[in-house]
């Protein structure tokens, strides 16, 4: 499954050699299942492996490049209704190399506000208390840049120190010039901000563009 490279200027895109590309390859072509969902802290497994998290917006893609990542149709699905899942969702990749898991999405206008601070709540006690989480890949949608909801969940991981990648989806809708300044105004964002990661992916699930140096991403981590 070979990416077309995406539209993203050196100096924040992160740059991978053959070796780690064919590592990350490897990693998510092999065995991966669905293992839980977590609805609250007591029911989450054992720390004991490293730990990636998949956040974002409702609509912004995330189950479709989750799927995309790992060579899967159907591993992650997305509901009828954006905003109707409420649990941490667990993925077993490599038969216990690592746990993936997908995170409630936020900021869809027809959660009710106990349901919104009701997913806060957890999802703030999760951040906090996960010691074997590595990284967050925040998913923001390439057309729009951060937004309001975006920055909240940025407010969160900063203050809960927890390492955090922004992946920047839907670049296939983009223009080459529309990708790279989207990128640049993300970086300069990001600047300001003490637990995010200098280097952003721009991907496309449908394409395929840049999925190959995010699966290189977490390989390293593993």
């Amino acid at each position: 499954m070979s990416a077309a490279p995406g539209p993203v200027p050196p100096a924040t895109t992160p740059i991978f050699g053959p070796h780690e590309l064919e590592a990350g390859r490897l990693l998510c072509a092999g065995p991966v299942a669905f293992a839980l969902g977590c609805a609250q802290l007591s029911q989450l497994p054992a720390g004991d492996r490293p730990e990636m998290a998949f956040a974002g917006r409702s609509n912004v893609g995330k189950s479709s490049l989750v799927n995309g990542l790992l060579g899967r149709n159907k591993l992650a699905r997305s509901s009828a209704e954006p905003g109707r899942t409420r649990e941490l969702n667990y993925f077993d990749l490599g038969e216990g190399k690592a746990w993936l898991v997908d995170l409630p999405g936020y900021g869809y206008a027809k959660v009710s506000k106990t349901q919104a601070e009701a997913w806060m709540k957890l999802t703030r006690a999760y951040l906090r208390g996960r010691a074997s989480l590595k990284r967050v890949f925040l998913l923001i949608d390439g057309r729009r840049g951060p937004m309001p909801p975006d920055a909240d969940m940025m407010d969160m991981l900063d203050a809960s120190a927890v390492p955090y990648q922004i992946i920047l989806t839907k670049a296939d809708k983009l223009k080459r010039s529309e990708g790279e300044a989207v990128v640049v105004a993300t970086a300069a964002i990001l600047k300001k901000r003490p637990a995010a990661h200098p280097h952003i992916h721009l991907t496309s699930s449908e394409k395929g563009a840049g999925l190959a140096e995010l699966r290189a991403e977490i390989a390293a981590l593993v």
